[in-house]
Order: C-alpha cells, then sequence, then structure tokens
C-alpha cells in the first residue's frame, strides 16, 4: 500500500486539461492561481461534486467513482467560500452527518465547537444570529463532525476580515496537528498559502505549471508564468 492519498492522471473537466499528480497522505496541498485558472473546479473533483470527462482519480489506491458518495464525502469533506448551513441551530447543522450514519453523540456538539474556538452556548443558537465569521467556523464543524480525513476548502476566507481569517487558520493548524487531517486549499491569499501549505500547485489556464514544496515555489520558481504571478501578488 502507498502512501498516497490521491493520484489524478491525465484529468479533463472544462477548463481543466491534462492535470496529473500525486498527493500524499497529512500533506498540505495549497492550488492557487489566477482567476479562471481551474482551481475550483479541481478541487470539486476530490469529493465528485464535479467528475472528470477523461481520466482517472485515486483514492487510496482506489479509482474514486468506485466509492459511494456518502462514504466519500464523509472522509473527504469540503468548506466552501461561503457557509450554505441548514435552518435551524447551530446542534442542528453539526449532527446532520453523522445522523446520517447513526454516529451522533449528544456530547459531540460541543467538542466540536471546542476545534472552532466556539462555547457550548453557540449550540442552541439559530444560524441567522451568527456573524460571517461564526457561520464559516459553524460549517467548518459541520464538516468535522463526520471525522473527515481530507479537508478540502475553497477560498474559506476570502469574505472574512483579518480577525476572523486568524481564527480560521489557527483552527485548521490545530486540526492538522492534533488530529493529522489532509488538507487540500485554493486560496488567492499568497500570504496564507505560506502559512498554511507544505505543497503548491501552480496553475493557469486549466494547466499545472509548477508544483512542489511550497516554500521553493514562492522563493525560487522556475516558470516564468509563476515570476510574474508572485510579482503582481507582492510575494
Amino acid at each position: 500500500m502507498s502512501n498516497h492519498l490521491f493520484e489524478l492522471s491525465q484529468i479533463n473537466k472544462r477548463v481543466v486539461s491534462n492535470v496529473s499528480f500525486t498527493m500524499k497522505e497529512k500533506e498540505r496541498l495549497v492550488i492557487f492561481g489566477p482567476s479562471g485558472a481551474g482551481k475550483s473546479t479541481l478541487l470539486h473533483l476530490f469529493n465528485r461534486m464535479e467528475d472528470p470527462d477523461a481520466g482517472v482519480i485515486y483514492y487510496k489506491d482506489k479509482e474514486l467513482n468506485t466509492y459511494s458518495i456518502p462514504t466519500l464525502r464523509k472522509e473527504v469533506g469540503l468548506v466552501l467560500q461561503e457557509p450554505h448551513l441548514f435552518p435551524g441551530t447551530v446542534e442542528d447543522n453539526l449532527k446532520f452527518g453523522p445522523s446520517l450514519f447513526d454516529e451522533w453523540s449528544p456530547n459531540q456538539g460541543e467538542k466540536l465547537l471546542g476545534y472552532v474556538n466556539l462555547s457550548k452556548e453557540y449550540l442552541n443558537k439559530d444560524v441567522t444570529e451568527l456573524s460571517g465569521g461564526q457561520r464559516q467556523r459553524v460549517s467548518l464543524a459541520r464538516t468535522l463532525a463526520n471525522n473527515p480525513e481530507v479537508l478540502l476548502l475553497d477560498e474559506p476566507t476570502s469574505s472574512l476580515d483579518e480577525q476572523n481569517i486568524e481564527l480560521i487558520e489557527h483552527d485548521l493548524q490545530r486540526l492538522v496537528e492534533e488530529e493529522h487531517v489532509s488538507l487540500v486549499l485554493v486560496t488567492h491569499s499568497m500570504q496564507q498559502a505560506k502559512r498554511l501549505g507544505t505543497t503548491g500547485i501552480y496553475m493557469e489556464e486549466g494547466k499545472i505549471k509548477e508544483h512542489g514544496q511550497m516554500e521553493k515555489l514562492l522563493s525560487d520558481p522556475e516558470t516564468e508564468e509563476l515570476k510574474q504571478f508572485l510579482q503582481s501578488n507582492s510575494i
């Protein structure tokens, strides 16, 4: 058994063209590049929000499409840019996923909120009472309720202020260190990429232009495309 978490081979989907790479377990992969590069499309392929038109994706050495979608999305959770919470209380949202698998326990809500630095008093709050930062943290906790091995993050802090960005990033760092969760992060923020990523993929026009250690990509880019992108994004 290899330690490859994901393997993508010759993937095509809309703007994504002939993409191939591997991702290891416990990796923190950041996908970055200009708007329209195919970053979110690539991210959505990991838990079958979209399926490729051509090519094969493997998850833990098995073809991704051999997993049932509920099982896959339990293991590979997605947090979107805008949190889409269900009507009801915070606890209603947190227990939704585990209840599908008959895995919810009454004390679980407090533990989940602890991961995102919210007190147990929030459990009975209606989601309409939450601020934008609180909604995003509840969205993250709801995804964590399924005990995922991988977190897919699509611009999770782009609409938040600096204080909430710092809180979310702290939550993510803690999850990586304590729960050994793997991350796949799409971001426009190169500072965030530097803080959270161990490896990076730079995309332009649906293609991977560079893939390697995040620190090296940012400090010593090999392609002219990445050099220009970093210059224009103040790195």
